[in-house]
């Protein structure tokens, strides 16, 4: 099978390495993760914020790194998420913030507007949902600004909120989660981690039923998981021949067709197919 090269492939693995543990950071951008989030919050204990907070800054103060680098910054509105943003911001390997429990669109206007990016006109922000209020408030919070890239969900934290008990109880909210972010333009989101770094079945099979569900890629915590990952997120052969015959009769230049089995095809179906063709060609 061809793959033609129609964009770059799209991100799938997003690796967290603790910001106060600079060495397991070198090693992530090492792992062959898309992107490493070095995390500021859940990983690093109180009195390491600032030891963390300085780490990075080390870090981001180079411009270039082998893969993007986010930052998660610590909750909203605290001493320690100020700090971070001042001291971090503005430095030139920054790739994006990361905002933890958002669960307004005005949170993400005020950081938008007021943090200095790196460089003029580059401030990208990736809002996590985290609780019952930030998912009522999905579509609000994903169309707040057009410094904000993406979306996800943070299920520790949600599944805490909810009362949740056992997987399939988070499926309504990870579904509103996709919708917004299409609604509202943005990238499919990629999953909330898989916290067991052992269970690599489990990994796969709830990789499965979130890209049966809309998602693209996924959150990980240990390299281990990275493979498994990326192939649950690859399409499949068939998949792809399906794309490239959809993609070869859109050439055509018609608006709405019809293929030869007797499948609709109009320019919805010919985007997903080129997003499958484009995430074909890392495999």
């Amino acid at each position: 099978m061809t793959v033609p090269a129609e964009t770059a492939p799209y991100p799938l693995t997003w690796l967290y390495a603790p910001g106060d543990r600079p060495r397991v950071v070198a090693g992530a951008l090492a792992s062959g993760a898309d992107v490493v989030i070095v995390d500021l919050e859940d990983a690093v204990a109180p009195d390491r914020k600032d030891y963390a907070r300085a780490a990075t800054a080390e870090l981001l103060s180079a411009p270039e790194h082998p893969v993007p680098v986010h930052v998660r910054v610590n909750a909203l509105g605290t001493p320690p998420a100020q700090r971070d943003l001042a001291a971090l911001a503005a430095l030139p390997g920054l790739a994006a913030l990361r905002l933890p429990k958002v669960t307004s669109a005005d949170q993400v206007i005020h950081l938008a507007e007021t943090t200095p990016p790196s460089a003029p006109g580059t401030t990208r922000l990736h809002a996590l949902l985290e609780s019952a209020l930030g998912i009522e408030r999905a579509h609000a919070i994903a169309s707040a600004h057009p410094a904000l890239r993406g979306i996800s969900l943070g299920e520790a934290d949600l599944r805490a909120d909810l009362g949740v008990r056992g997987d399939a109880g988070l499926d309504w909210c990870r579904s509103r989660v996709v919708v917004a972010a299409r609604a509202a333009g943005l990238p499919p989101p990629a999953q909330s981690i898989h916290p067991d770094i052992r269970d690599l079945e489990g990994l796969a099979a709830s990789c499965a039923h979130g890209r049966a569900l809309g998602f693209l890629g996924r959150a990980a915590i240990h390299p281990r998981q990275l493979p498994v990952i990326e192939r649950a997120y690859l399409p499949s052969e068939r998949e792809v021949e399906q794309a490239e015959t959809i993609v070869k009769a859109a050439a055509t230049g018609q608006g709405a067709l019809a293929l030869p089995d007797g499948r609709f095809v109009d320019a919805a179906v010919v985007a997903a197919a080129r997003r499958t063709l484009s995430l074909a060609r890392r495999g």
